[in-house]
């Protein structure tokens, strides 16, 4: 199975990412401070993804993003070389980018398709290590290859010796959202309505109701926590320092080094309030 990963960004802009983070939106960044910390993400993720060998990495940003910036951001990554290409959406809710990007790469199962199964990532979570990309892509793999991943598939797709099947992986994050999903090119599935619906449905729950109606093997990955919100910096900013210990001990783990510096360079720490005695 050929296999890509898309990391789905916006260009950094300030007052334009991360606003929830900032001052003004009841946070603690200034919009600088957010940008910055978003493009630090952003350079980490793309580094482990480019890690990742026998996979074609590509970078889908948003339409009104300024793709000359984008580029010399890019250029800092660890293997430039290495990216596949690049490409914007085509404006819209999330839905319709996230759908558009999908199939840009899947097409879907067309013969000029770019992969037979695709992982999509966020730019906003540092923590992603290259052996839950391993994981998503050798499940995508497995289940599509299984008895109902071949009768879920919408056409008859070969790959070499076998037929590509329908599967969906997917990583949690926080809030029943999901920040790293896949699937295949016969995969019977969209993203309308996932994020955005009228019923106050979890972008998670949605995924999962959309495979098990279509009867669509479906497998997950270590949780991938995103940082959107004030609380979610004092989550992430112990697991980075984990991280960054286990390193020294597990050549597998790849430290988000950028991230680990903003926190560093602003005195940004995690902390958690004492216990209140109880009077005696």
């Amino acid at each position: 199975m050929k296999k890509a990963v898309i990391v789905f960004t916006k260009v950094p802009k300030v007052g334009d990412v991360k606003t929830r983070l900032t001052e003004a939106r009841g946070g603690i960044l200034t919009a600088e401070e957010a940008c910055e910390l978003y493009e630090a993400c952003l350079l980490d993720v793309i580094d482990v993804c480019l890690s990742v060998q026998g996979i074609d990495v590509w970078i889908c940003y948003n339409q009104e993003g300024e793709r000359t910036y984008l580029d010399s951001l890019l250029a800092q990554v660890t293997y430039p070389q290495r990216i596949a290409g690049v490409f914007s959406d085509q404006g819209g809710s999330f839905d319709d980018c996230m759908q558009y990007a999908t199939d840009f790469i899947l097409k879907p199962g067309k013969d000029e398709r770019l992969a037979d199964g695709l992982i999509i990532v966020g730019g906003d979570i540092p923590s992603l290590q290259p052996s839950i990309l391993i994981d998503g892509l050798e499940k995508l793999e497995r289940l599509s290859l299984n008895e109902k991943g071949q009768k879920a598939a919408i056409m008859k797709i070969s790959n070499k010796d076998s037929l590509i099947g329908a599967s969906i992986v997917e990583g949690a994050c926080q809030e029943g959202g999901f920040s790293f999903v896949g699937l295949t090119c016969t995969t019977p599935f969209s993203f309308h309505e996932v994020f955005y619906n009228m019923d106050g449905i979890t972008a998670l729950d949605m995924l999962v109701d959309k495979a098990e109606r279509e009867e669509i093997p479906f497998a997950v990955v270590e949780m991938v926590p995103d940082i959107d919100i004030p609380v979610d910096l004092a989550s992430i900013m112990p697991v980075l320092r984990a991280l960054e210990i286990s390193a020294k001990s597990d050549n597998s783990i790849l430290v988000p080094k950028r991230t680990m510096a903003f926190f560093r360079e602003t005195g940004l720490q995690s902390l958690a309030l004492p216990p209140v005695r109880e009077a005696i």
